[in-house]
């Protein structure tokens, strides 16, 4: 890996987990090994590398989810693929955890992709969900866009509640409930 990756690397692990006020450069450089003068040759400072480090979240958050999206099958299916993927759910999102973050939030430019990925999912969630409504697969009654947003907070607030309770039960009783909400209906004659 080169040196330029290992400290986008570190960047995004350290974002996770600490914060943007915690990934302090000698942190980076210590997790990517990496030396100060090789981080300062490849990236300007901390804000370049952050936001560098943020849209390669961004983005790897797209392509896994957008695998789950475009895989075959009903739209149904694709949502519950979507939110029963393998995840590290005690550790929260890469990508929510940066909207809690107020030095991220503050700043335009480090929050743009954290919002594009976000207005991504939920686009990408409505379109599965009407195609799904266009094919009689849901009740007629859900409302694509609405339902994308129930799906993301379902989601992001299942990751708080798991980190709170130091147990995944709770993240997956969320997404438990949520599919059962979303299961086509059945006549039971």
């Amino acid at each position: 890996m080169s040196t330029p990756d290992r400290l986008i690397e570190a960047t995004q692990e350290l974002l996770w987990e600490r914060g943007y006020v915690g990934t302090s450069p000698k942190a980076i450089q210590q997790r990517a090994g990496a030396g100060q003068g090789s981080m300062y040759h490849h990236f300007s400072g901390k804000p370049e590398l952050a936001l560098t480090a943020i849209q390669q979240t961004s983005a790897e958050m797209r392509e896994t989810a957008g695998r789950a999206f475009d895989a075959p099958g009903p739209a149904y299916e694709r949502v519950s693929r979507y939110l029963l993927r393998e995840r590290d759910v005690l550790r929260g999102c890469p990508v929510g955890r940066l909207t809690m973050d107020p030095d991220v939030i503050a700043s335009d430019e480090l929050r743009a992709p954290v919002d594009e990925t976000i207005a991504w999912l939920r686009d990408r969630l409505a379109t599965i969900v009407q195609e799904g409504l266009e094919r009689g697969e849901f009740r007629h009654t859900l409302v694509p866009d609405d339902i994308a947003a129930t799906i993301v907070a379902t989601v992001q607030g299942g990751y708080v509640l798991a980190r709170a309770a130091g147990s995944t039960d709770a993240f997956d009783a969320a997404v438990r409930g949520l599919l059962t909400l979303l299961a086509p209906a059945t006549d039971a004659a």
